[in-house]
Formats: C-alpha cells, sequence, structure tokens
C-alpha cells in the first residue's frame, strides 16, 4: 500500500468515528498567541483540528496533506462553517516551497516528522511569527513500540533545533513518547 493510500485509509477510519477534528491541546492552550490574525500553515494537517483552530481565530489558513480523503474532508468542513482554509494535497516530501519565503505568521506540524523541512519552517516564518511542532521522539517509556526511530525525534532536538528562536513552551512527555515546541522567530 503506498503512502497516501494508507492515510486515505487512516483517515477515513477517523472520519467516520469522531464528530469533529480536536486541535492539537497545546496548540489551544498557547491560542491567546492568535489574537492577530494572518497567514498559516498547517502542514501534515489531518483532519483539520488545528487548520480549523487558527481560521476561527482569522487566520488565512493553508492547510496541507497526502490524503485527498482528509483534504476533501476539510474542504467540507470549511465550507460548511465559511472558514478561511485552503486545503491542498501535497506529498510533503517533495513540496515546492519557493513561495513560502517570510510567507506566514504562524505554521504548525504535529506528528509528522521530516527533518528536511526544518529549513524551510524558518525561512517561511515571519520575523515575530510563531512556529508548533509535536512529534513523538525517541523515549525510554516508549522504545519499540509502535512508530520507528526515524520518525521520532531525539531528546532535546527542537530545543537545539530551533535555539536561535524565543523559546516559549517545550516538553518531554516521556510517558506518551511526544516532544512539543511553541516559539517565536526573532
Amino acid at each position: 500500500m503506498n503512502t497516501r493510500d494508507k492515510w486515505n485509509s487512516k483517515h477515513l477510519d477517523r472520519i467516520n468515528q469522531l464528530k469533529e477534528p480536536e486541535p492539537n491541546p497545546r496548540l489551544k492552550r498557547l491560542a491567546a498567541y492568535f489574537k492577530e490574525g494572518g497567514t498559516a500553515l498547517d502542514i501534515a494537517c489531518g483532519l483539520g483540528g488545528n487548520s480549523m483552530l487558527l481560521a476561527q481565530s482569522d487566520y488565512q489558513v493553508k492547510a496541507m496533506d497526502i490524503s485527498d480523503v482528509a483534504i476533501n474532508y476539510i474542504q467540507e468542513q470549511a465550507s460548511k462553517e465559511n472558514l478561511a482554509i485552503q486545503p491542498q494535497v501535497a506529498d510533503l516530501t517533495n513540496v515546492n516551497a519557493q513561495n513560502w519565503l517570510n510567507a506566514y505568521n504562524v505554521m504548525v506540524i504535529t506528528y509528522y516528522l521530516d527533518r528536511a523541512l526544518f529549513p524551510i519552517v524558518k525561512s517561511s516564518i515571519k520575523e515575530g511569527g510563531y512556529f508548533l511542532m509535536e512529534t513523538f521522539y525517541q523515549s525510554p517509556e516508549t522504545e519499540g513500540q509502535g512508530v520507528s526511530d526515524q520518525y521520532k525525534l531525539r531528546s532535546n532536538e527542537l530545543l537545539e533545533e530551533f535555539r536561535d528562536w524565543k523559546v516559549i513552551y517545550f516538553e518531554e512527555n516521556e510517558q506518551e513518547g511526544w516532544q512539543s515546541i511553541f516559539c517565536q522567530k526573532r
């Protein structure tokens, strides 16, 4: 099964099981930082919980995912709720980011890791803009469970990667095996 088919299947199952997609809990908790509106990019957006939260905070959101099932779902929800979300099917391993230079006030990546995106993130966020990332990391508590180490961050990796930015929030949850950062470009 190719990557698109795998994620289409997962998202179809999720659509059949949920009432509406939930935003990331850390993003939701940090919502006070999103009062000014602007442009936002939700990378590997899934069913769009983060995109919807940002759109409800007056952001023009571009939502990208490899799954056309997820993107169609977001398009329907955005239309139904009159939200400014532009969903786009995209293979993020081959994304053309030439038009992204200093284009976004906010960028979000949750539970997707491609380290090649880090330089793109850094050049795409406007001065004073925000970045939230949360994904799996190599926790001793979750070693050998589920996700391959190739798709897990090393301990403190996001702190090191974004050391030149103002870190507003950082957490490594060893029990659940995730790492999260919320930072601002200086």
